[in-house]
């Protein structure tokens, strides 16, 4: 997987956003402002940062060299992983997949209601105008 397929894949997500809040060389994507993600696009070969459960975590550092504990992150909860490496592809949209499902699993309720309520408030507005 290569970085633009990386950053499509995480922008895939329901209410997935982008940014650069710690400045032009690190990618953010957050979901209900929370990071999921962070791609450095400065780095060489690809690597990102997906959070991660702790005990997964180390699993996943056993069984591949190209994973770590998280760089500038909290390394219990964050793993930085080569991206051009040796995982399938597949198996790093498991990860991104897990990395958002926990946050979205920390979200208060009433964040979890705005993207809904929102998207209801779209609909009808987008109704409105037929």
């Amino acid at each position: 997987m290569d970085l633009a397929q990386f950053r499509e894949y995480c922008l895939s997500k329901p209410r997935a956003t982008e940014g650069t809040p710690f400045g032009p060389d690190v990618l953010v994507f957050k979901v209900g402002g929370k990071m999921f993600a962070l791609a450095a696009l400065d780095e060489v070969p690809s690597t990102v940062n997906l959070k991660c459960d702790p005990d997964l975590a180390l699993d996943l550092r056993d069984r591949y060299e190209q994973i770590t504990p998280g760089y500038h992150m909290n390394k219990k909860h964050w793993n930085t992983i080569d991206i051009e490496g040796c995982i399938p592809d597949a198996e790093l949209q498991r990860l991104i997949d897990h990395s958002y499902d926990l946050v979205v699993k920390g979200l208060p309720k009433s964040k979890a209601k705005v993207g809904v309520r929102s998207r209801r408030n779209l609909s009808a507005a987008l109704r409105g105008r037929r």
